[in-house]
């Protein structure tokens, strides 16, 4: 597997790709007032977006992951060291082969060389499987973080704290 930054060009096939997985696990409908959102995030150039390619299908983009640090992240960044990971998503035809695990730990490396020392994430109560994955990575609920985007839509809010030095290769 190859995890590398996305290409400008790449964008809006990433954007389906978060679309097409989220709809497919029935985590987002097609009326959702946050599909558009979903779809852009990294096209406005405020943060990484990386991209995995599975060899079974090379040259076709199998997941993705973005970091989008202090300023330009969402409710749950509270300090400028820290960072938020948004849009974990692998396509469906491509889950269950350890593309989302490589992913996340492709921006924990990323966001400790860029020196981020706290990484937080939101995500659905419904998310179970997304939930264990944080949780073996070493992410610890914050509850206190936990908000409501809208009204009927929690969600809660996960964090990791890094070493200084963690992720530099040697």
């Amino acid at each position: 597997m190859i995890i590398r930054d996305a290409q400008a060009a790449e964008l809006a096939e990433v954007g389906d790709l978060r679309a097409e997985a989220y709809l497919a696990d029935g985590f987002l409908s097609e009326d959702s007032g946050y599909l558009p959102r979903l779809r852009s995030l990294g096209t406005d150039g405020a943060g990484t977006v990386l991209v995995a390619i599975d060899e079974q299908e090379p040259g076709r983009i199998a997941g993705t992951v973005m970091l989008q640090p202090a300023p330009h992240s969402a409710e749950v960044v509270q300090a400028p060291d820290e960072a938020e990971i948004r849009a974990l998503a692998v396509a469906p035809r491509a889950q269950g082969r350890g593309i989302g695990r490589a992913l996340l730990h492709a921006i924990i490396d990323r966001a400790a060389q860029t020196g981020v020392r706290h990484l937080v994430l939101a995500t659905q109560l419904e998310m179970h499987t997304a939930h264990r994955l944080y949780e073996r990575a070493g992410f610890r609920r914050l509850p206190e973080r936990d908000w409501a985007p809208q009204p009927g839509t929690k969600l809660i809010v996960y964090g990791l704290r890094l070493e200084p030095g963690a992720g530099e290769r040697v």
